[in-house]
């Protein structure tokens, strides 16, 4: 029996949780829904309305997962991991579809505020809150696996779902208010609320999700890991530059050029690419690393010297 790489299984586990995310977002949706019933509230119909792209984002996350785990092939020789970012990017607009939606039912409202058909809606007030705690332990389950994998669809996913979090508890402490002030006003302009906060947790998952795919480099912590470890291990050449680094999903591309003296063999310079690739593996892992080796007379006096 093959036994799948760690590459493989944490594809597997990652493709797992988006399955578990769109259970979750369908249990979640139908609780919200059921919520609205009972209250009337315009606010919450909103809240249940973002819930709908949690579905949709779960869906479009899982199936961007299945496609960044196919191996590279001659079509795209660097793998399919960058198709995680797509599915934020796609969430993104599907976040602008439903705070327009949201805007469009809660702004009659505004104008004309009245007491919902629910009463008090109490009951449907706790549906609601135990909808939002079965999102909060899923966010946070997401947000966890998705550092560790290094996934950004998972993360993109943990973020929106804890964000929801959030609108919903201030839709249910804001909807509770008006209920027992009389301020029926305060239901559909939180509705508009939640059409802002969703509009702006979308643009941060695109910021984000266009940044992988414009080859942003990585942060600044992980540069500095990676030079110290082409320092430490790089004893024999004269230096390295040029380096370059990116994200494609899970994976991290990192190249650069090393100096080595005139008279060094193959074998020696190969030797030395090897300590490199096993160093920067230890504080990178998942990356993609190509060394490109040039004659001392290239060397250009900056980046890391290893002399």
């Amino acid at each position: 029996m093959t036994v799948p790489s760690a590459s493989q299984q944490s594809s597997q586990r990652a493709s797992r949780l988006a399955l578990g995310s769109i259970l979750v977002a369908v249990v979640v949706l139908g609780l919200k829904f059921l919520a609205y019933v009972l209250t009337g509230s315009v606010a919450l119909y909103s809240d249940a309305l973002e819930s709908i792209i949690n579905v949709a984002a779960a869906v479009a996350a899982f199936i961007a997962l299945r496609v960044a785990a196919r191996p590279a092939d001659a079509n795209h020789p660097y793998g399919h991991t960058k198709a995680e970012y797509f599915s934020a990017v796609a969430e993104g607009v599907l976040i602008v579809l439903a705070a327009a939606a949201i805007v469009r039912e809660a702004l009659p409202v505004l104008m004309n505020p009245a007491p919902p058909e629910g009463g008090t809606g109490l009951v449907g007030l706790g549906v609601n809150l135990g909808a939002s705690a079965l999102n909060a332990l899923w966010a946070t389950v997401l947000l966890r696996h998705g550092r560790a994998l290094r996934s950004p669809a998972l993360l993109a996913d943990g973020k929106h779902v804890m964000s929801d979090v959030v609108t919903s508890v201030g839709v249910l402490v804001g909807v509770l208010a008006a209920r027992l002030t009389g301020l029926y006003w305060l239901d559909p302009l939180l509705a508009v609320l939640v059409a802002l906060n969703i509009l702006w947790s979308g643009w941060l998952l695109v910021r984000d999700s266009v940044g992988g795919l414009m080859d942003a480099a990585v942060d600044s912590d992980t540069e500095r890991r990676i030079r110290a470890a082409m320092s430490t291990a790089g004893a024999g050449a004269l230096e390295m530059h040029d380096l370059r680094t990116r994200h494609a999903g899970s994976l991290t591309f990192i190249e650069f050029h090393m100096v080595v003296p005139g008279d060094m063999t193959v074998t020696e310079a190969h030797a030395i690419c090897d300590r490199l690739e096993d160093a920067i593996r230890e504080t990178t892992p998942d990356c993609s690393i190509n060394i490109h080796v040039e004659p001392a007379d290239k060397a250009k006096h900056h980046g890391v010297l290893v002399l």
